[in-house]
């Protein structure tokens, strides 16, 4: 009996929870509304977005990466930047502080999905439903994949892997084990253990998305942020910063690329990952297994929300020959190194994780120096990839039907 009351609460949450995450509904007009009709007035702000690129400045910003790409990086060198990363990180850090990047508090704007929705009713039905899910080891599945939200209507690609899926229904075999039904599934301590809502940061640098975020969620107590890079330097600045609440945020230090070290935290779990312009700095033999790590900390119905570099950004083509690493891969002059992303690559990358496509939009815009008049074409690429649902769906369907079949 305790099988068909877990999963009809399961279908009862999937069903009646409000929309956590609004992807495709807001903000009205994605990437901003500044549009430049008179080429005459251009001087007249810093930014403008949405900029059509013609045929001839697609060609000469590929003409101008050829030639920057075309004197590589001597191999030992390369493997130098590879393995020391983090202590070029450190020594940038050491260096700028917190004082280099501009807090992001854009953030809100084109990921409102950092923002939990209705957090009244959602506590009801978690009351209703995790009170019970800590006295029995099946509802301990319940707990740790069940979703609190909906599958969205406006589903723009899907691109599932089946992978994904299998992995997802051994965890859930391997929790229904016998030793599992041996006795009541014992809670498990850990930093947010408590919250209802979890976002994970990655690569929080010196914090300024982590500040801008906790400032929101400073009345959400039942929100949890965690926050990770793998310059220690970065999180020592983070945990020092006076806005910095160990209640409702845990920084720590971690390398994404070791696939082996664990979080402090259980997989399944988060609601939220925030990947921006952190995965550009990773070499691009490693990115799809920090993508594929990821994806595993993601409950079902999680979203992971990314924004980089895009090609052909005013950044990659101010590099000067002999910083190529490899294919539109750089070194900078401080040794910290950066990749230009299509829309094409982010997708193929995120859909190999098992994660629906929501979001993947190339943001063009032009950046304006007044006082030089000087006109700069920057190119970011914004995605958000959503984990399925349709394991816990289907498992919901199977409550109902044990309960008409008794």
């Amino acid at each position: 009996m305790n099988v068909i009351w877990r999963n009809s609460v399961s279908c009862l949450r999937i069903k009646k929870v409000p929309h956590r995450y609004q992807s495709g509904n807001h903000p009205m007009v994605p990437l901003g509304s500044r549009i430049l009709t008179d080429p005459a007035k251009v001087f007249e702000h810093n930014m403008w977005d949405h900029m059509q690129w013609s045929e001839e400045e697609e060609a000469a910003a590929g003409k101008k990466v050829e030639e920057n790409s075309a004197v590589r990086v001597l191999l030992e060198e390369q493997v130098k930047y590879e393995n020391e990363a983090s202590k070029y990180w450190n020594t940038f850090y050491k260096i700028h502080k917190n004082k280099f990047f501009k807090d992001r508090n854009w953030l809100l704007r084109e990921f409102p999905e950092i923002i939990p929705v209705d957090q009244k009713t959602e506590q009801k039905l978690q009351e209703l439903s995790w009170d019970h899910a800590k006295t029995s080891a099946a509802d301990g599945f319940s707990r740790r994949h069940c979703p609190t939200m909906p599958e969205e209507n406006n589903h723009k690609k899907s691109c599932g892997s089946s992978g994904s899926h299998s992995k997802v229904g051994s965890h859930f075999s391997n929790l229904e084990s016998k030793e599992n039904r041996k006795g009541p599934l014992k809670t498990e301590l850990f930093p947010g253990s408590n919250a209802t809502f979890r976002i994970l940061e990655v690569g929080c640098g010196a914090g300024n998305s982590v500040f801008p975020i906790l400032n929101t969620l400073q009345n959400v107590p039942e929100s949890f942020l965690y926050c990770c890079d793998f310059a220690s330097r970065a999180v020592e600045l983070v945990k020092l910063h006076s806005s910095y609440r160990a209640a409702q945020c845990y920084a720590f230090v971690h390398d994404v690329c070791d696939e082996g070290l664990p979080y402090p935290f259980p997989d399944g779990i988060l609601d939220v990952i925030l990947l921006v312009f952190v995965l550009s700095s990773i070499h691009p033999d490693r990115m799809q297994g920090v993508v594929n790590r990821l994806s595993n900390l993601l409950k079902p119905g999680g979203v992971l929300l990314f924004r980089d570099y895009g090609r052909y950004d005013k950044t990659q083509l101010r590099f000067k020959r002999g910083h190529c690493l490899s294919e539109n891969f750089y070194v900078r002059g401080d040794g910290t190194r950066v990749y230009f992303f299509t829309k094409g690559e982010v997708h193929n990358m995120f859909c190999k994780a098992g994660l629906d496509e929501k979001q993947n939009l190339v943001d063009r815009r032009l950046q304006v120096n007044r006082k030089k008049q000087v006109k700069m074409h920057r190119v970011w690429v914004q995605g958000k990839f959503q984990k399925p649902l349709h394991l816990i769906q289907k498992t919901s369907k199977l409550g109902f039907s044990l309960l008409f079949q008794g």
